[in-house]
């Protein structure tokens, strides 16, 4: 493909879809992306929570519209990807972020119901919302897909051994994803949050976090979900056509400190 002399820092009109959307880093990187002009579908498994968040984008005066996905159903996500596409005329993003958590040691009673669980949402996911998507992305001349992974794909605490080995296959498919698109211009990321105040860590005591943050981040702090959704948007950009295959701690500094 041929680029344009000036690559655009812009993305108004560019089609986006986020799953996941329906709170947390999810609904912070739709929100971003309307902010830019973007033309964006939110899909959640929650039905209410994502079309509460669309109708509060549209009344702040972007352009969204929800859509029901459960991306451990392999036929939601080639209907829902579909209708989204169709809705809005083409897709030019993908933004893979749907996740769950769960906690168990390996010898615990639910541990491979929440391990089918965990590769299910977050890492069976991944090809085949790409694999639906990749018919539009292949007419767009600036496609670009974020996987959202986590730092447990680069380091690990007991009890998740089933979140971390889905991450970490995350971060592995969109580095192979990368290579095998990147003669098509289509660019394949990963980001890797760290400490980030979700819904998925509100169980949490603020305490607790604080002494976390305090004891293994540079910044010594948790971070925001509109944080990790500025490096999401940033991946997008048309302009970002020459990085692929990265894979990018959002952790303030968790990764590369050692005490």
């Amino acid at each position: 493909m041929t680029l344009p002399d000036k690559l655009s820092r812009s993305l108004r009109d560019r089609a986006v879809l986020v799953t996941g959307a329906a709170g947390g880093m999810g609904e912070a990187t739709a929100r971003v992306f309307a902010d830019e002009g973007a033309r964006v579908a939110l899909a959640d498994m929650r039905a209410d929570a994502v079309e509460a968040v669309a109708e509060s984008i549209r009344g702040g005066g972007g352009r969204a519209q929800a859509f029901v996905i459960d991306v451990a159903e392999p036929e939601q996500i080639q209907a829902g990807v579909a209708a989204a596409a169709k809705h809005w005329g083409g897709l030019d993003i993908l933004v893979s972020n749907a996740g769950v958590s769960i906690h168990s040691l390996v010898d615990g009673a639910e541990y491979e119901l929440g391990w089918e669980r965990a590769l299910a949402v977050m890492l069976g996911a991944q090809p085949r919302l790409l694999r639906a998507a990749l018919p539009w992305l292949r007419r767009s001349d600036a496609a670009r897909v974020v996987l959202i992974a986590s730092t447990e794909a680069l380091g690990a605490t007991a009890g998740h051994s089933a979140y971390s080995a889905a991450k970490a296959g995350v971060a592995g498919f969109a580095r192979s994803m990368a290579v095998e698109l990147g003669p098509e211009a289509i660019t394949v990321n990963c980001i890797c949050p760290g400490p980030i105040d979700t819904p998925m860590t509100a169980r949490i005591a603020p305490e607790h976090k604080t002494i976390f943050a305090k004891r293994r981040t540079a910044l010594r702090r948790y971070g925001r979900p509109d944080e990790v959704a500025h490096m999401t948007v940033s991946l997008c950009l048309p302009a970002a056509s020459y990085i692929t295959g990265a894979v990018i701690p959002v952790d303030g500094g968790l990764m590369a400190r050692n005490a």
